[in-house]
């Protein structure tokens, strides 16, 4: 199954401002050890720009800084990963930009897979490595795949309508919650209707639950008569939860 790509940019365009902020929010409650250690690894990597160089600086990062939370979603560790890969980027020329961030992300463990796709988008922010993260998609890791999946802004603004309604049916599948896809709500479509409630039908005919999730897969504005008296008599005979009634509209 392939997905659509759109003509990507020449060049990475990095919001400098975004990994400018990270870098604050790392260093900041940082003691004096280990802003000496984190200094030297900076300084490292700008004499020795090198895939090499990041890969022996991110082994190194959880046994220097740990697992601490910072902010919603980071640790100091992603945090310092984040922070280096920006600032190895910044020392390549625009040539070997994307081939050196496709070889970091095959190297990669999947934490450090993780943290390369949590930031794509700043790091990418013209689209042009939309090929990594497709490939990134079609994983079965579900750590990974959550990292390109969910509160992904990449996916909001880079996707075609296919590859984006692949996403969300794959999301579905691994049992994640769709509501954290960005851009959802403003890819709410009779499309994604179909296949939302074919998702749905399939899952039913096999016996399986449907995800709490899929109602904000739907928009029920746009649902036929028909399929709002479908899921309404599904409902009733309780095959769906009685939450979904709440976004029927009365009497269809």
């Amino acid at each position: 199954m392939t997905m659509d790509v759109t003509a990507p940019s020449p060049t990475l365009v990095i919001r400098h401002e975004a990994f400018a902020e990270r870098r604050r929010l790392l260093e900041q409650p940082l003691d004096t050890d280990t802003r000496a250690w984190w200094q030297q690894a900076l300084e490292q990597l700008a004499a020795q720009p090198s895939a090499n160089t990041l890969v022996l600086l991110s082994s190194q990062c959880r046994r220097r800084l740990g697992d601490i939370p910072v902010s919603p979603g980071w640790n100091r560790t992603q945090l310092a990963r984040a922070v280096l890969l920006a600032e190895l980027l910044e020392h390549q020329e625009v040539a070997g930009q994307q081939p050196l961030l496709r070889q970091l992300f095959l190297w990669g463990d999947d934490q450090e897979k993780c943290v390369l796709l949590k930031v794509l988008d700043d790091l990418d922010s013209q689209g042009c490595c939309l090929e990594l993260a497709l490939q990134a998609g079609r994983t079965n890791n579900r750590e990974v795949f959550a990292a390109i999946a969910l509160d992904n802004p990449f996916v909001a603004h880079h996707y075609q309508d296919r590859a984006f309604h692949q996403l969300l049916l794959k999301t579905l599948g691994m049992g994640l919650d769709c509501g954290r896809i960005a851009g959802l709500e403003q890819r709410l479509s009779v499309d994604l209707n179909q296949l939302a409630l074919e998702h749905m039908e399939e899952h039913l005919a096999a016996g399986r639950s449907v995800s709490d999730s899929l109602p904000q897969a739907i928009a029920f504005d746009l649902l036929s008569q028909a399929q709002h008296q479908r899921l309404r008599g599904l409902c009733q005979q309780q095959r769906l939860p009685a939450h979904w009634l709440g976004h029927l509209q009365p009497g269809t």
